[in-house]
C-alpha cells in the first residue's frame, strides 16, 4: 500500500496502462472511462432519492459543499461526512491539526462515485471515522482538472489502473501516500473495505507519521523528478515521413475488421485517432487508411451507441459491436464526433455522415443548450424507469419493450402512408426490436435491460429496403415518423441528471463541431453558423475576464430553460485546454464566416495562453498556470485520449496563427513544441492530434486567397472553399477597395484580380497554382484533390 517508485515513467497514459472499469469488471484506457450515476433533480436538491431525502427541510446534515456551484459537489452537500471544496480553508486545517487528508475525486455524471457517495459517505459510522481522523476534501475533476491529473499520474503509478471515484491519502503538505478508485464499504471481491483502509491509515499516522511523510516526499520528488529529465528514445521515428508510416502500421493492425473502431471491448469513439487517419489518407491517398474511417464511423453511426430516435452519442458501447452503451452523453463527445462526420462528408459527399452531424446538432440544441448558447457538461446514464420509482436504473430513459414500440405505432395510424403493422414490421427490422429483447446478457450483467431493446442497425438501409421492396425515401419517412412518436413518448419519462457546468474547454470543441458541419454547405448552414456567433457571444460574456483579458474555466446554469449563468465567487481560471480548444474553435469559426473578430480574438488567446503556460526553458506547455495555489506539480500531457491533448491542439493552432498572420514566431514555437515531445513513442499513435499537426509543418499548408469584392461570384469561391477538408487550409477573402481589412496583410501584398474579376490563388506550401476566375473550374480543380474517387 505505501510503495514508491524512484522515477514515473512520463509515458505511463501512453505505455497501454490499463484502467478498472468497476461497473462490469473490465479494463478501460487511461483517462477514458466515463461511468455515471445521478439524478434527474435540479442541481440544488439533494441528490438521489435512494438516499432518502426528499427536499432540503429534510436534510439531516449541511456540510460546506452546499455553498458551491458544481453540480457533483451540491450532490455531496448533505452527507454527514465534514467535507470541505478545495483549498486553503482545508489545507491550512490539515496542517493546524496534523491530519491526512482523504481527498475524493469524482464529476456528476459517474455511477461509481454514487455508488461509493450511498455506501460509505452517507454512512453516519463511515463519516465519524472520517471526520474524526481526517481533513475531508472533495473535488469535481471536470472543474479542477489540474488537481485530479496530478493525483491520477500517481494512483496509476501505485496501481497500474485508476479510475471515478478517485481516492487518495495526502500529507498536510499535499504529498500523496496511497491511493485506489472504489472501495466497498466492508471487505469484500477481495478488495479491502473503506473502513479497514480508514482505520489503517489513521493507525499508521499516529505511530509512524515520519515514515509516511518521507514516503510522500519521495513520491513528489519522483514525479517532479520525471518532468525535469528528458531522455529522448533513441529508437523513436526521426522523420514525419516514418512517424507517419509508423502510425498507420499501428492502426490498421489494431482495427476491428467486423465492427471498425480499434482493439475488442469497451469501445470508445476516439475522435483523435479517426482524425488523425483521415488527415492521413488526404496525404497518402490510401483507400485503406480512409476505409478504417469510414467503417468505424458507420458502425458507429448505426450501432446503439448512437440516439437513433432523437441523436447524439453515448459515451462508449461495453460490447464489441457499438450495441449496448454505458448511456451518458458528454459534450466533449458530442462536439468532436460532430467534426468528424462532418469532414467525412467533406470527403466523401455521403449525406448519412452529414445527417448523423445533424443528429447531433438536434440534440445539443435541445437538451444541452443553455438559453444564452453555451452548453452542459452532459447528461447521466440512470434515470427513474417512471416517476414513481425511486431507484434509478442505467439505460431506462433509453429503452423499450417490444410491446411498447407496437402500441405506440398502432396508436398513431394516421401518421402512415400504409398499414401499421407493416410499419412496425419494417421498423423492428431495421432496428432489430426482438419481442424478448435485443441485449446480451453478457452486456448487462446487472439485469436492467432485460427483455428490453437499444435501438441498432445490424445490417443497413438498402438490405431494408430490399427486404420489403421500399424505396429508400420510403424507408427514411418510416423512420422519421416513428422515431418523432417514439422522442415525444421519451420526453414524458423522468429524464437523467443534467449537469449544468459549463467548461471553455468543451464549449471549444463544440464551437468547432458547429464551425464545420457550416461549412458542409447544408440548408441549414446558417442555423449552424448561428449557434456557433451565439456561442462565442457566451463565451465573451461569461467565461472572459475582459480586464485581465484571460479565460475562465466554467460557469454554471439553472438548466434548459434558465438563463441564468453564474460563476464561482473566486473564479478559477482557464487551464491549457481552456485555451487551446476555444482558440482552434475561434480558427474554425473564422474559416466558415471570415468573420474578422474571431480571428484577432483567436491572437489575443494564443499570446495569452503563451504567457500563461508556454515552458521557456524546456519547449512545451504545461497544463497549470505558475505558482497555481497548492498545486504540488505542473504537469504537461503527452497523450490524446478521450479528448486530444492542449499541447496536441495547440500545435496546429500556432501554425495556422503563424500562416493568418505572417508571423514566424508561431511557427518557430510550434517547432519548440514538436521537439519537446519528439521523444515520445511510437509518437503518432499516442499523440494522433500533434501527428497530424506535425504533418502540416512538414507537408505546408493550403493558402486559399479570394481576391475580389463581395459578389455573389466571390461569395461561390468561399463557399466552395469551406465545402472540401482541407487539411491546414487558410482561407482569407482579400477586398482590394478595402485592404485595411485583408488578413493576412503581408500575403495579400502578391494576390490581385485579374482583369478586375473575382481571382482565386489557390497556394500549397507557398508555391501557387495558376490563378482561377470562374468557380466550375475550381470546383474541378478541388474534387480532383480533395474528393473521394
Amino acid at each position: 500500500m505505501y510503495k514508491v517508485f524512484s522515477r514515473v515513467s512520463r509515458h505511463f497514459l501512453a505505455r497501454n496502462t490499463r484502467i478498472l472499469c468497476n461497473s462490469r469488471d473490465r479494463y478501460f484506457q487511461v483517462a477514458e472511462v466515463k461511468r455515471s450515476f445521478s439524478s434527474s433533480k435540479p442541481p440544488l436538491a439533494k441528490f438521489d432519492k435512494m438516499a432518502g431525502s426528499e427536499g432540503s427541510s429534510q436534510h439531516k446534515h449541511t456540510n460546506r459543499l452546499a455553498q458551491e456551484k458544481s453540480p457533483y459537489l451540491l450532490q455531496h452537500a448533505h452527507n454527514p461526512v465534514d467535507w470541505y471544496p478545495w483549498g486553503d480553508e482545508a489545507i491550512q486545517k490539515a496542517k493546524d491539526e496534523n491530519k491526512l487528508i482523504f481527498l475524493s475525486v469524482g464529476y456528476s455524471t459517474c455511477h461509481w462515485c454514487h455508488v461509493m457517495e450511498h455506501e460509505s459517505f452517507e454512512n453516519e459510522q463511515v463519516a465519524e471515522i472520517m471526520n474524526e481522523n481526517f481533513v475531508n476534501i472533495k473535488v469535481d475533476r471536470e472543474e479542477r482538472p489540474d488537481i485530479d491529473k496530478i493525483y491520477m499520474n500517481f494512483v496509476v503509478m501505485v496501481n497500474g489502473s485508476g479510475g471515478w471515484p478517485m481516492s487518495v491519502w495526502l500529507t498536510p503538505d499535499l504529498a500523496p501516500i496511497t491511493a485506489g478508485t472504489y472501495f466497498p464499504p466492508n471487505d469484500r471481491w477481495g478488495m479491502p473495505g473503506f473502513k479497514t483502509v480508514l482505520n489503517a491509515l489513521a493507525e499508521k499516522w499516529q505511530t509512524n507519521q515520519d515514515s509516511l511523510k518521507e514516503t510522500g516526499s519521495k513520491i513528489i520528488e519522483a514525479i517532479r523528478k520525471s518532468l525535469a529529465e528528458k531522455s529522448p528514445d533513441a529508437a523513436a521515428p526521426s522523420t514525419p515521413e516514418h512517424m507517419l508510416n509508423q502510425a498507420i502500421a499501428i492502426f490498421k493492425r489494431n482495427f476491428d475488421q467486423d465492427y471498425g473502431g480499434f482493439g475488442s471491448h469497451p469501445k470508445f469513439p476516439e475522435v483523435a485517432k479517426l482524425n488523425f487517419l483521415l488527415h492521413a489518407y488526404m496525404v497518402k491517398k490510401d483507400m485503406d487508411v480512409l476505409e478504417l474511417v469510414l467503417r468505424t464511423l458507420k458502425k458507429i453511426g448505426n450501432g446503439g451507441i448512437h440516439d437513433h430516435v432523437f441523436g447524439g452519442f453515448a459515451r462508449y458501447s461495453v460490447d464489441r459491436k457499438w450495441h449496448v452503451p454505458h448511456f451518458e452523453k458528454m459534450l466533449y463527445d458530442q462536439g468532436q464526433l460532430m467534426s468528424v462526420y462532418a469532414h467525412t462528408y467533406q470527403v466523401t459527399k455521403d449525406k448519412y455522415y452529414l445527417n448523423t452531424a445533424d443528429k447531433i446538432f438536434n440534440y445539443i440544441m435541445k437538451d444541452l443548450r443553455h438559453p444564452s448558447g453555451g452548453f452542459y457538461a452532459g447528461e447521466d446514464a440512470d434515470s427513474l424507469p417512471t416517476a414513481s420509482d425511486t431507484v434509478k436504473v442505467e439505460g431506462a430513459f433509453y429503452a423499450w419493450t417490444y410491446s411498447e414500440i407496437r402500441d405506440l405505432i398502432l396508436k398513431n395510424s394516421s401518421k402512415f402512408d400504409m398499414d401499421a403493422n407493416r410499419v412496425f414490421e419494417i421498423y423492428s427490422y431495421h432496428y432489430d426490436i426482438q419481442e424478448a429483447g435485443n441485449i446480451e446478457p453478457a452486456s448487462d450483467p446487472h439485469g436492467h435491460l432485460t427483455a428490453k431493446n437499444i435501438l441498432i442497425v445490424r445490417k443497413s438501409a438498402s438490405n431494408t429496403c430490399d427486404r420489403f421492396d421500399l424505396e429508400p425515401e420510403e424507408l427514411e419517412k418510416i423512420l422519421q415518423v416513428v422515431n418523432c412518436i417514439l422522442h415525444e413518448v421519451r420526453d414524458q419519462r423522468p429524464r437523467p441528471h443534467l449537469d449544468t457546468k459549463i467548461l471553455t474547454a468543451w464549449n471549444g470543441l463544440v464551437l468547432s463541431g458547429l464551425s464545420k458541419l457550416a461549412n458542409c454547405g447544408s440548408d441549414r448552414r446558417e442555423e449552424y453558423r448561428k449557434a456557433a456567433s451565439d456561442l462565442i457571444e457566451f463565451v465573451r460574456s461569461h467565461l472572459y475576464d475582459k480586464e485581465d483579458k484571460r479565460l475562465l474555466r466554467s460557469c454554471y446554469g439553472q438548466g434548459t430553460q434558465s438563463d441564468t449563468a453564474e460563476v464561482l465567487r473566486e473564479p478559477i481560471g482557464g487551464f491549457l485546454d481552456d485555451y487551446a480548444f476555444f482558440i482552434r474553435g475561434l480558427l474554425d469559426y473564422y474559416k466558415c464566416s471570415l468573420d474578422l473578430s474571431a480571428l484577432e480574438w483567436a491572437k489575443e488567446l494564443q499570446e495569452k495562453q503563451d504567457s500563461l503556460f508556454w515552458d521557456e526553458q524546456h519547449g512545451g506547455y504545461f497544463y497549470s498556470e505558475a505558482n497555481s495555489p497548492n498545486v504540488i506539480v505542473r504537469l504537461k500531457e503527452d497523450h490524446d485520449g478521450a479528448e486530444p491533448c492542449g499541447n496536441s491542439v495547440t500545435g496546429r493552432n500556432l501554425l495556422l496563427l503563424s500562416s493568418y498572420y505572417d508571423e514566424h514566431s508561431y511557427k518557430e514555437r510550434a517547432q519548440k513544441l514538436f521537439e519537446y515531445f519528439n521523444d515520445v513513442s511510437p509518437f503518432g499513435y499516442i499523440l494522433p492530434e500533434m501527428m497530424s499537426a506535425l504533418l502540416l509543418l512538414d507537408r505546408g499548408l493550403v493558402m486559399m486567397g479570394i481576391v475580389g469584392p463581395d459578389t455573389e461570384v466571390t461569395q461561390q469561391f468561399i463557399r466552395l472553399g469551406q465545402s472540401f477538408y482541407i487539411p491546414g487550409l487558410v482561407i482569407a477573402h482579400l477586398n482590394e477597395d478595402d485592404p485595411t481589412k485583408n488578413i493576412p496583410k503581408k500575403s495579400a501584398e502578391k494576390f490581385r484580380s485579374l482583369n478586375g474579376k473575382p481571382t482565386v490563388y489557390v497556394c500549397h506550401n507557398k508555391v501557387c497554382q495558376l490563378p482561377i476566375t470562374v468557380p466550375d473550374a475550381l470546383e474541378e480543380h478541388l474534387k480532383e484533390n480533395y474528393l473521394v474517387n
